[in-house]
């Protein structure tokens, strides 16, 4: 074997993540955007054409050195891009680490190619597990109430005409996956109540949520106001429920950007959130409160009761 074509050893088998998968496909675009075959590159490297592939493939872990050995060859020269993809090096290096990670980006903000982007691995989900505390979440919001958000936090208009059709194209991409990505929400009582954008706007939204509930892959549970302590007390989450062989993540937004966490670090919001569906209303109570909160034009908080202890653990 040549040099640099090491493989992780039996003692420090390769995880595969959804970190490391993407690293491989960035660097897979940015070979063929250069229109370099592997073949080329592999012998640039001086590594077998089957480890380059196992590279892209995220089956080995890319090394610090290669990705930068990589970043020259496809003539990533300009500095201030090559300040961005240092983050890829970083990638390389714990891409088998896969206890958390981290990015401060606006929640808006898209993948350029050096950070992951949250919708990059909702895409590749077979479940979308979302407690929503404060808002409808994106992936349920009407045009009118998606502006309504948008603008409060994208002050630029272009930017914000801009990430509104992006929400709603995102929308369609997850409905017209076959088969379609399962989406399980559980949203705060209030947030049926709360104006965003106005009555007229919230009026819509609560029919739009009527009727999505009638889809056989879309299942939204309302946590009621009386349910006291809770372990989504501290915030909204999303959780990705991945195909094998790759472990769960979770992604929780704030203020300074996002946190992301992978694998047993991610399994802390499995939990909760498995919860967090038992002491929800089930489907048929929660879609009666959604149908009644939109024939009413809002839901007035506390007007449901409680589920009984245990209630709804099954969608």
């Amino acid at each position: 074997m040549r040099e640099g074509t090491e493989v992780p050893t039996k003692r420090e088998q390769f995880v595969q993540t959804m970190r490391a998968q993407f690293l491989g496909e960035r660097m897979r675009a940015l070979r063929e955007e250069r229109g370099l075959t592997l073949k080329y590159v592999a012998e640039y490297l001086g590594v077998e054409f089957s480890t380059l592939a196992r590279y892209e493939r995220a089956e080995w872990p890319f090394r610090r050195d290669h990705v930068s050995a990589l970043l020259d060859v496809y003539g990533v020269h300009d500095e201030a891009k090559r300040a961005q993809l240092v983050e890829l090096v970083e990638l390389a290096q714990d891409a088998w680490r896969i206890d958390q990670w981290h990015q401060a980006y606006s929640a808006y903000d898209s993948a350029d190619g050096t950070v992951i982007d949250p919708w990059w691995l909702q895409c590749r989900a077979e479940e979308l597990c979302i407690y929503a505390a404060t808002l409808v979440p994106d992936l349920v919001q009407t045009r009118e109430y998606a502006d309504a958000v948008v603008r409060h936090v994208e002050k630029a208009v272009l930017r914000a005409d801009n990430v509104v059709r992006q929400v709603i194209a995102r929308q369609q991409v997850l409905e017209d996956k076959k088969p379609s990505t399962r989406l399980t929400i559980v949203m705060e009582e209030p947030v049926l109540a709360r104006p965003v954008g106005g009555r007229a706007v919230l009026q819509q939204q609560l029919e739009h949520l009527a009727r999505l509930v009638e889809r056989p892959h879309v299942n939204i549970r309302v946590l009621p106001t009386q349910v006291g302590w809770h372990p989504g007390i501290h915030g909204t989450f999303t959780l990705c429920r991945m195909a094998r062989p790759y472990p769960p993540v979770a992604v929780a937004e704030h203020l300074g950007g996002r946190l992301i966490l992978e694998a047993a670090a991610a399994d802390r919001y499995a939990a909760a959130f498995d919860k967090l569906t038992e002491l929800a209303l089930d489907p048929m109570r929660s879609a009666d409160l959604i149908g009644k909160a939109a024939g009413s034009g809002a839901a007035r908080p506390g007007e449901s009761a409680p589920a009984p202890a245990g209630q709804g653990a099954a969608a």
